[in-house]
């Protein structure tokens, strides 16, 4: 579900992209969600600018290996997308609005 959530951010709308590109789509997905909470997503992450800032720097870097088909300004609006939907899911380390259901 947690995957589900961020892959349809970054696929909804999307560019035309081949089978293998959605893929592509799918792992970065789940890899960004396995980084963030495996190393970012820390007690009061959410407080502390420098925190905050890490866990968009990640999100960037992750989405840089979204398929090229992602123009510069689709790119830029799937970090802050993405970036957002993880601000308002994910509000402590262990917590989530996936582990509240």
């Amino acid at each position: 579900e947690e995957e589900l959530a961020v892959y349809d951010i970054l696929m909804r709308p999307h560019p035309e992209m081949t089978p293998a590109e959605e893929d592509r789509v799918k792992s970065v997905a789940r890899e960004l969600l396995e980084r963030l909470k495996a190393e970012k997503l820390v007690l009061d992450w959410r407080r502390r600018q420098q925190t905050r800032a890490d866990v968009l720097v990640t999100v960037q870097e992750m989405l840089d290996e979204l398929p090229r088909a992602y123009t510069t300004d689709l790119y830029q609006e799937k970090c802050q997308r993405v970036y957002q939907h993880v601000f308002d899911a994910y509000a402590e380390a262990e917590e989530s609005v996936y582990t509240a259901a």
